[in-house]
């Protein structure tokens, strides 16, 4: 990936942000009714609309400064998604057994931080690349533990020694999602703003 700035954009204005995941799929309908459906996407994208979350003009101002410190496009950044940005729901604190990120084989030292959606039918394995320092905690055979260290920029766990054969590794955190401007062009209208009228920020998720 290009240029990225390991810097969170502004908490109060993106928890008002709407967006979500999106997936792309190909329906074909056949002549007998049925589809053939395929997945282009192996993962979902996040996108948001950080400009609902705006309240007063100090926000607005707090956004067109980080705006131009990424130079609209080119730098992504860390944004917390106001819906989901923790191994556990939104009502609990993030547990060393929310998530399942591998079973030791004796050997290996690192593990990516993964969070899983779903469990009965087809459970989705998202890597989380951009943990929030301080969050992570880790547990070997549910029992937590510290003697690893954590890469905050690439979402991966180092243990200090392998874990054991049939080992399994859990971990809870928070996380943010690595994004950048959707657009490079930011237009304000003071008037329309205090009516109500909320300008459009567009955030689309980056790849890491």
């Amino acid at each position: 990936m290009n240029g990225f700035h390991e810097i969170r954009f502004p908490l109060d204005v993106g928890f008002g942000a709407s967006g979500g995941p999106e997936r792309r799929t190909d329906i074909a309908t056949l002549a007998s009714g049925f589809e053939e459906r395929n997945a282009r996407w192996a993962d979902s994208r996040r996108s948001y609309d950080a400009g609902v979350g705006l309240r007063s003009i100090i926000d607005l101002q707090s956004v067109l400064r980080f705006f131009e410190e990424r130079r609209g496009r080119l730098y992504g950044f860390r944004f917390r998604d106001p819906f989901d940005h923790a191994s556990c729901r939104a009502d609990s604190a993030p547990r060393a057994t929310d998530q399942r990120i591998g079973i030791g084989d004796g050997e290996t030292t690192q593990f990516r931080l993964i969070k899983t959606y779903g469990a009965d039918y087809a459970p989705y394995e998202r890597n989380i690349v951009k943990p929030v320092e301080g969050s992570v905690r880790v547990a070997l055979g549910g029992t937590e533990t510290s003697d690893y260290s954590v890469d905050e920029t690439t979402g991966f766990i180092t243990f200090d020694q392998a874990p054991e054969v049939g080992m399994q590794i859990t971990a809870g955190f928070k996380f943010d999602v690595p994004v950048r401007f959707d657009t490079d062009k930011l237009e304000f209208s003071l008037s329309a703003f205090e009516a109500g009228d909320l300008p459009s920020i567009p955030l689309v998720e980056v790849r890491v």
